[in-house]
């Protein structure tokens, strides 16, 4: 096991493709060897960077909020994957996406590394059903997907559009996702925030408004075939809380998505986290599945106090929580989180 504090070097994980020989190389960070034996592990947290591509700042952040929470770890694996872009060096045969085109799950860049055209969709789902093998994993329990920013983009699709929650469930893992201050979200249907409830949007004021990553036209191949009704669904059955830092409320940041699909959203991340956990219910009324599941499936968090900011957002109170259980010590000075009904 590397020690926290020590700046991590990434690792070299290689991921099997179903039905090809070769697989293909890809880069994370993690506390554990994942070439050794991992027979101790009982729960894995994928905690994802954002737009600037830092995993290993992503990694160290974790860890340290894994150092004071009072778990072994021996038994809590901490991975970072760090997706390349484009003018990222040091990551020769690997898949290489656009600076921001990995946050919605775009294919790799033609030309680089043997597996061009693999979304970074596809890299999740690789690295969670290597991680759910028994036989590497033995007492694994537990899958925590986590993302901030551009990873809290990353994962809220993944959280939508995966096609391994359900297997991963059948095989007794707990299954969760952290989806945390996005700038942008994955809607269901055409409609979008109203003056009043939700409405269809002008088209004059932006024509591809509902193609993805903002809607369901146009889907990523490896969203092909889906359609809103029953992606929505399936996702009220998976495990998902929503954070967004209550002074994460400025219009023109600057990592902020200022396209018109995003703006048709709302013009704030703090709004437009609102603005979709009202979405959720608003479609779920409408929804036959939803009045039979258990309302705890979706969370929503306001972390008082807390901007842009993934330290300070894992590190509150219900973030420390969520990504290492009801009994991780939590700092009593760190941000409070108060639950939203929409």
């Amino acid at each position: 096991m590397q020690p926290a504090s020590a700046a991590p070097a990434w690792q070299r994980l290689h991921l099997p493709v179903p039905g090809q020989q070769a697989g293909y190389d890809f880069p994370v960070y993690a506390n554990h060897r994942l070439d050794d034996r991992l027979d101790t592990i009982r729960e894995v947290i994928i905690v994802q960077h954002g737009i600037q591509r830092n995993g290993n700042d992503y990694y160290a952040a974790a860890m340290a909020l894994l150092q004071a929470s009072g778990r072994s770890l021996d038994e809590v694996l901490v991975i970072a994957p760090n997706f390349p872009g484009k003018p990222d060096s040091g990551f020769d045969g690997m898949p290489v996406w656009s600076v921001q085109g990995w946050t919605g799950g775009d294919p790799a860049l033609p030309g680089t590394g043997t597996q061009a055209g693999l979304s970074s969709l596809q890299v999740i789902d690789d690295i969670a059903q290597l991680l759910a093998d028994k036989s590497r994993l033995p007492l694994l329990k537990k899958i925590t997907f986590a993302g901030h920013s551009g990873g809290g983009q990353l994962i809220h699709r993944y959280a939508v559009l995966n096609h391994v929650d359900e297997a991963l469930r059948a095989r007794g893992l707990d299954v969760q996702y952290v989806v945390a201050n996005p700038s942008s979200y994955l809607y269901f249907t055409p409609e979008r925030p109203a003056s009043t409830g939700f409405a269809l949007y002008d088209k004059s004021v932006c024509p591809a408004y509902d193609d993805y990553r903002y809607g369901m036209q146009n889907m990523v191949p490896y969203a092909k075939g889906m359609n809103g009704q029953d992606l929505f669904s399936r996702h009220l059955q998976r495990q998902v809380t929503y954070l967004v830092g209550s002074l994460d409320t400025d219009p023109n940041h600057r990592v902020l998505d200022k396209s018109c699909g995003a703006e048709a959203e709302g013009p704030t991340r703090y709004d437009r986290a609102h603005a979709y956990w009202a979405y959720e219910q608003y479609l779920g009324k409408q929804t036959p599945v939803a009045k039979a599941l258990p309302a705890s499936n979706h969370h929503y968090l306001d972390v008082e106090g807390v901007g842009h900011d993934q330290t300070r957002m894992f590190g509150s109170q219900c973030g420390v929580k969520l990504l290492f259980g009801d009994k991780a010590v939590v700092d009593k000075q760190a941000a409070q989180c108060k639950p939203v009904k929409p």
